[in-house]
């Protein structure tokens, strides 16, 4: 039998600051530079450079071996209790409604501008392509492609009433299998991401042995130590040439993937450390907010980030650094004022926008 988790960790309360923690940092991965990608480049060892690689690879992406894990940890019990039917209905309406709306609000919203006002967005060649970004089809929506993270995760959610009813020894033979795939990078376009049911699987693992709950016991330091230690090798990888990260994509990939799970065990740890204090307490607050974070926030950064920016001016600038750092901050700030609009204009589309967790009290 699993271990009985224990009865006075907060688990709850974590999750909602873990969530709120890992979107934000998310932000950082698309934060606005006004400037193409070859002009990127040459500021990769400049200050600023080195300031947005930092936050984007060792804080924005640390966030969705997280939030992966946590999914698979709350759909244990809900995906055991429900009929098949039932369940993957609830994860269309919560999971798979919100992706297809905002990549169809995206694409009236980015790529209308883009058309109308020239704002430098992408734009759909034809119909066929403009469907493949609304359902990330063969690959992730380019004007929010933070978003088929939802695409992996519902078809993991219509895979769950049967994962949770494995036994565990063929949960843990599907892990490993999974986690071949990922090293891999063998694309069967079933999964986009194939990561994204790793840690959904791992979530589920941690449920079953309550693993969440007992990280609580560990020291602070011993959690994030883990992480400090493979830093080095995320540093390895960056100095590498397109060319030889090209070549050894596996080799790359089985570096980098002990890395996330580091970041999460980092991640989560913090978020239990966090609950007892003020600041933990107005996260939770935030995390209403949360899941239309996710969903809207690369809308917000086409649209405002270039009228912020003719304040601030493009990366490289003297002002761009705090510019940077606050984007997460004001994009929250931004969803917030979205959220409310919508819950004012009509609670249903508001409800549905937010994945469920946006209605009129």
């Amino acid at each position: 039998m699993p271990p009985s988790p224990p009865d006075d960790v907060p688990t709850r309360e974590a999750i909602q600051i873990a969530r709120v923690l890992c979107i934000l940092g998310i932000v950082y991965v698309h934060a606005w530079t006004g400037l193409t990608a070859e002009q990127l480049a040459t500021l990769d060892h400049a200050p600023q450079g080195i300031l947005r690689w930092v936050l984007i690879e060792l804080v924005g992406r640390s966030a969705v071996p997280l939030l992966g894990a946590i999914s698979g940890w709350l759909s244990g019990p809900s995906a055991a209790k429900r009929s098949y039917g039932a369940f993957v209905k609830v994860k269309a309406r919560t999971v798979l409604a919100p992706m297809i709306l905002w990549n169809v609000i995206a694409l009236a919203l980015v790529s209308g501008s883009a058309l109308a006002f020239a704002l430098p967005a992408p734009v759909p060649a034809n119909w066929h392509e403009a469907l493949d970004w609304i359902g990330c089809v063969t690959q992730p929506n380019p004007i929010n492609v933070q978003i088929s993270f939802l695409r992996d995760l519902f078809l993991c959610m219509c895979a769950a009433p049967l994962l949770t009813r494995l036994p565990d020894r063929w949960l843990w033979a599907l892990w490993l299998l999974v986690a071949a795939w990922s090293i891999s990078n063998l694309n069967l376009y079933v999964l986009l991401r194939p990561q994204i049911l790793l840690f959904f699987l791992s979530g589920m693992l941690a449920r079953r042995h309550a693993t969440a709950e007992r990280i609580a016991r560990w020291p602070l330091i011993g959690c994030v130590l883990p992480y400090l230690f493979l830093l080095p090798a995320k540093v390895m990888l960056a100095v590498q040439d397109d060319t030889w990260l090209q070549t050894h994509v596996v080799a790359a990939n089985a570096i980098d993937q002990p890395l996330r799970f580091a970041a999460a065990l980092a991640v989560w740890r913090c978020a239990l450390a966090l609950v007892p204090t003020r600041l933990g307490k107005r996260i939770m607050v935030a995390e209403r907010y949360a899941f239309l974070l996710f969903c809207c926030h690369l809308v917000l950064i086409w649209l405002i980030g270039p009228l912020i920016g003719r304040l601030t001016g493009p990366m490289g600038s003297p002002g761009y650094a705090p510019f940077l750092l606050l984007q997460p901050l004001l994009a929250l700030g931004g969803t917030v004022l979205v959220g409310r609009a919508l819950l004012r204009a009509s609670g249903s589309t508001a409800k549905l926008l937010s994945g469920g967790r946006l209605s009129k009290q």
